[in-house]
């Protein structure tokens, strides 16, 4: 019977135990177990609807995107091969589906100026003086920094979210990605000085 990692472990003992599980199911689902699968989408079906709504700065068709995940994860299923780690692997199929939904706007999406400027705003700070409307008014920064973040380029967004968002260690992020990790810390710096140089406007007003 599968278990939950132990809440005293380390950091990277409890990826570890994750990992594990992940594994287990996995290679259950490889032969064809439907209750496996279905605990695998219990695990990741919020992080993979999250992951892409901040990679395409949308959430209205992310869980569409999502659930096409989980079915390439079933039809690769006989396939799979413990390479990676799991997540590396779910994470990989996601990056192909954003990317490709990517392309096919990136030739019809264009913005006014009023649009462009709504991007350039950052979150309010912790420590900010809040006004009555406050919940209402940082639910809409959060939208235009997630708008932002989808104006990147695809492997510099997908680095960003992946390392902020999931918090994975940069030789996970570079699997995903199909690249090296100093390559992964490139796109990270651009991603970052791209977004600090875009909001420096309204960070210094």
């Amino acid at each position: 019977m599968l278990t939950t990692a132990n809440p005293t472990m380390s950091l990277s003992e409890n990826h570890d135990s994750e990992d594990a599980i992940d594994v287990a199911l996995m290679m259950r689902v490889k032969h064809g177990d439907h209750q496996a699968f279905e605990q695998l989408v219990e695990r990741y079906q919020d992080v993979a609807v999250g992951t892409v709504a901040k990679m395409l700065g949308n959430p209205s068709n992310a869980q569409d995107i999502a659930q096409q995940a989980f079915v390439r994860l079933w039809k690769a299923a006989p396939r799979y091969k413990q390479k990676a780690k799991f997540s590396t692997f779910f994470f990989t199929i996601i990056r192909n589906l954003v990317f490709n939904e990517s392309k096919k706007f990136a030739r019809r999406k264009t913005y006014s100026l009023e649009q462009r400027e709504e991007v350039l705003f950052e979150q309010v700070s912790d420590d900010a003086t809040r006004s009555p409307d406050a919940e209402a008014q940082q639910a809409e920064l959060n939208k235009v920094v997630d708008q932002a973040i989808a104006n990147l380029p695809d492997k510099q967004r997908m680095a960003l979210v992946l390392r902020r968002y999931e918090n994975m260690p940069y030789e996970e992020i570079a699997a995903v990605l199909k690249t090296s990790v100093s390559a992964v810390k490139s796109h990270l710096f651009r991603a970052r000085a791209t977004l600090k140089e875009d909001l420096s406007h309204y960070l210094d007003a």
